[in-house]
């Protein structure tokens, strides 16, 4: 059982201790709605297929430098800086699409 000091006691103490929302402080808020979550998501995925596209365009690259002329791999080497440049571009659309799609809903 709370005795009235100890009612009295929370009372005080819940005015005048400050309120600090998470934002004060340097952490983001929580997520709000739905929109915001899969903008969040799509972002991520985006990033991580951008990073992925670069990293083939390396690496292909790298292929292509020490083909030493041989025509197998070098042909090896430009279908993958074909496709991760065609995937590049694909990510990108994407983006532009979801951007304005969400956009729109919120």
């Amino acid at each position: 059982m709370i005795s009235n000091f100890q009612q009295l006691y929370f009372m005080a103490v819940d005015k005048i201790t400050p309120k600090i929302t998470p934002s004060e402080v340097g952490i983001p808020d929580p997520v709000r709605n739905a929109d915001s979550a899969v903008a969040g998501l799509l972002n991520t995925v985006y990033f991580i297929a951008g990073i992925a596209a670069v990293l083939v365009i390396i690496l292909a690259g790298y292929f292509y430098v020490t083909a030493a002329g041989n025509a197998s791999q070098i042909k090896r080497a430009k279908d993958a800086i074909i496709g991760a440049v065609a995937g590049l571009v694909v990510v990108i659309m994407a983006f532009v699409i979801t951007q304005f799609v969400l956009g729109r809903i919120g």
